[in-house]
């Protein structure tokens, strides 16, 4: 017995060991607490029986006994610690406490060995009841094995405690013979019942295992989710450049078939992966983000990177963010790229600089605009000067005189000064144009024959019209024009070396794809097709930087004295007012080719002018003098003004403007033809006259631009007093809307005032001959 005492003893002190162990290592785990200290309390009780004659009754039965009948309780407690049940703590105290003081009244009070036996087996047998019921409430459907066996377990020891109680009272045996069986029987009972605490707790952390893989699948699951359907691009390298996964934004990014892309594919350093910077240049690799995270372990934030798909026409860009993921050890495992697309902002970013050109272009129209408005009228006053005054000069001096030279080369200088002066207005829009229905092949035709007179022997010049290429709303003389400076350009740009200039002339449907796109619309909207006039060259070709400033005023590639910038705005400027657009191709070395496109005229009668105020066919717009042919005005300025016999009643003509200059040489130039002139630089002088003789004048002839009372003012306000007095307004700034004034206010011409030297003899003419 002592043996077995002994042996239990130190059984029981290696258990609470293991247990407090478990306890330490596992403490969210209910159990190893609890059977550690029922170990603990064993061991008291197998002391008592130990020691029982080497110490005092007290300790070797009450303290003894009562911790037997306490460490079943205990583990009890245990069992539901780990069954996660609730654990009546007090009620095993209040327990505890009776069973001791039941062991004491049993060694003090009445001496009775047969109820002290009785009452540790009472308690040991109700404690397995009740664990029973726990397990078998645990483990309904006998699922786990290790409760199934402790459960096995418990009933074998309730039987056997049992018949070791009834062992004495019943079968007679004495203590002495029972005891030692007991012992041996509990001890083995004990060791099991330790493995198989242990393997529930096993079976236990096994489960959590689990559920920790479990729960750790389903989040790296839905991680996997959210990262699949981000609108955002990740990829996942390794350090050896290949790719470990990838998620639909980026297959789509780059092109790649939904079912995924091949993960051994290498980092984007090769051709299919070439990165373009935010210019457009490749990128070199050590700027990659990839080879920065590698190079320097630290995130890499808000690069901007194109990258070329299919066969590298189209690019894709995107905002590249990326950052290394380390192992526990801090070694680099991959390299995390994120990126957003930014194709459509980066597209909206070119469509808005291409705006922001075309607003420029437009300011820089605009501003030309009002500059020539300005500019026109002084600057035309002295152009008129100048060139009248010449005139007079030349016919004082006899034929053979040395100043006629001098004075003819002053003309000539003035005339260029007043070409200039047209050229600006006409690219600023200002100067006015009768639109009639033209046919295009023959002012084509007609245009080539004269630059192919005077373009050099090594210049081949052809040209190529359409049968059925429709007429237009046009101005002849500024498409004339058009041609003109686009075939001298397409001159210039051979560079002196043997070359061809090409004009080819064809019509469009109004809904084909090659129109832009406000012409389209203007031929949507008038029903009708389009005209393509291309002028090309195999010249040397313009660079980009060049071809993108060929429209702005006064921007010349020529040397100094061989182009003043404008020839290509007044292009623009006379296009922009047909209602078309151009279109320019050019490479460097290889030519250039201009593309009109204009919407054709609305089906009608040949020769139907269009009125350039209100913008229809068959109105009757306000006279404009014509300008005469490049040259005829030497001529008739070289004819003595006598030539015309006055009338005979030499009609008394009314000249008004605000410069001396002009109304000293226009008196002159009128009284020389015989007529009688009175002039004034004062408005209301002027309108006094005509209250005061209504039927003295036979023409009004006045300036437009005067400060005070304007042209049309004076015209209205004489108009009052003699409705039937013809007035004619010059000016050097005429607009649409100056002309719809002055039909309004019953004006009969408006004379360009540069023309107003060779025109106002004509004009006179013509408006003071009776009706």
């Amino acid at each position: 017995m002592p043996t077995l005492l002994a042996m239990r003893v130190g059984i029981d002190g290696l258990t609470a060991l293991a247990f407090f162990g478990l306890l330490r290592r596992y403490p969210t785990i209910g159990g190893p607490g609890w059977w550690s200290l029922s170990a603990t309390v064993s061991i008291l009780g197998s002391l008592g029986l130990w020691l029982r004659g080497s110490v005092p009754d007290f300790l070797a039965y009450g303290v003894g006994n009562a911790a037997l009948c306490i460490a079943p309780l205990l583990a009890w407690m245990g069992l539901r610690s780990h069954l996660q049940f609730l654990q009546p703590v007090a009620r095993v105290a209040a327990a505890g406490l009776v069973a001791a003081a039941l062991q004491t009244v049993f060694i003090f009070v009445w001496d009775l060995p047969q109820a002290r036996q009785a009452v540790f087996a009472l308690a040991v047998l109700i404690v397995m009841g009740m664990a029973y019921r726990d397990m078998v409430s645990a483990d309904p459907q006998r699922r786990v094995p290790e409760m199934q066996a402790l459960k096995l377990l418990t009933a074998v020891e309730f039987v056997a405690m049992l018949l070791f109680a009834l062992a004495g009272p019943v079968a007679g045996l004495p203590l002495s013979q029972v005891g030692p069986v007991t012992v041996f029987f509990f001890l083995l009972a004990g060791l099991l019942r330790v493995v198989l605490y242990g393997a529930l707790v096993t079976y236990r952390l096994r489960l959590e295992g689990d559920r920790a893989r479990q729960g750790l699948l389903i989040r790296e699951a839905d991680s996997r989710a959210l990262i699949e359907n981000l609108s955002a691009g990740v990829m996942v390298f390794r350090p050896n450049h290949t790719l470990s996964s990838i998620n639909s934004a980026a297959r789509r990014f780059f092109g790649w078939s939904p079912g995924g892309a091949n993960t051994a594919l290498p980092e984007p350093t090769g051709p299919g992966w070439q990165m373009l910077r935010e210019d457009g240049q490749p990128m070199r690799r050590h700027d990659m983000p990839f080879e920065r995270v590698l190079a320097t372990g630290q995130p890499v934030k808000s690069v901007v990177v194109g990258v070329p798909v299919g066969n590298g026409d189209e690019v894709h860009w995107a905002l590249f963010n990326a950052y290394p993921e380390n192992n526990a050890q801090g070694g680099l495992r991959h390299v995390v790229l994120t990126f957003i697309d930014i194709t459509s902002l980066k597209t909206a970013q070119a469509e808005q600089k291409t705006l922001q050109a075309q607003l420029s272009q437009s300011q820089k129209m605009e501003a030309l605009g009002t500059l020539a408005g300005g500019v026109a009228h002084d600057f035309n006053n002295i152009l008129a000067a100048i060139l009248g005054n010449a005139d007079l000069a030349r016919q004082d001096l006899t034929h053979d005189a040395p100043a006629r030279e001098s004075l003819h080369e002053i003309s000539t200088a003035a005339r260029r000064g007043r070409e200039l002066v047209r050229q600006i207005l006409a690219f600023s829009r200002q100067q006015p144009a009768e639109r009639t229905r033209v046919d295009v092949g023959a002012i084509l035709a007609e245009t080539c024959n004269l630059m192919r007179a005077a373009m050099p022997p090594h210049v081949q010049l052809l040209h190529e019209c359409h049968p059925d290429t429709p007429p237009l709303l046009a101005d002849a003389t500024q498409l004339g024009q058009v041609l003109i400076n686009l075939g001298t350009n397409a001159v210039h740009a051979l560079e002196g070396r043997p070359g061809r200039v090409e004009c080819q002339l064809d019509g469009l449907k109004g809904h084909d794809p090659r129109l832009p796109a406000e012409v389209a619309q203007a031929c949507a909207e008038a029903g009708v097709d389009a005209v393509r006039l291309r002028v090309s060259d195999n010249g040397c070709g313009m660079t980009e930087a060049v071809r993108s400033r060929i429209f702005e005023p006064f921007f010349t590639t020529k040397v100094v004295g061989r182009g003043t910038g404008l020839g290509l705005p007044v292009v623009l400027g006379i296009v922009q007012v047909h209602g078309g657009a151009i279109d320019v191709e050019s490479r460097p070395g290889k030519g250039t080719t201009f593309t009109l496109y204009f919407p054709a005229a609305p089906d009608g009668p040949p020769g139907l002018a269009l009125d350039p105020v209100v913008g229809h066919a068959g109105a009757d717009p306000v006279t404009m003098a014509p300008r005469p042919p490049e040259g005829a005005e030497t001529a008739l300025l070289e004819t003595p003004l006598m030539a015309d016999a006055p009338p005979a009643d030499q009609p008394h003509i009314l000249y008004l403007d605000d410069d001396d200059t002009l109304v000293f040489l226009v008196r002159r130039l009128l009284e020389r033809r015989g007529y009688r002139v009175t002039s004034f630089t004062d408005q209301q002088l002027a309108v006094n006259a005509v209250r005061e003789q209504p039927e003295a004048f036979q023409l009004l002839l006045t300036d437009y631009n005067m400060p005070g009372m304007s042209g049309l003012d004076v015209a209205r306000a004489v108009l009052a007093i003699n409705p039937k007095l013809p007035v004619a307004v010059a000016s050097g700034y005429i607009t649409d809307e100056l002309q719809a004034e002055a039909k309004t206010a019953g004006v009969r011409e408006v004379v360009f005032k540069t023309d107003a030297v060779e025109a106002f003899c004509e004009v006179v003419a013509r408006l003071v001959k009776p009706d």
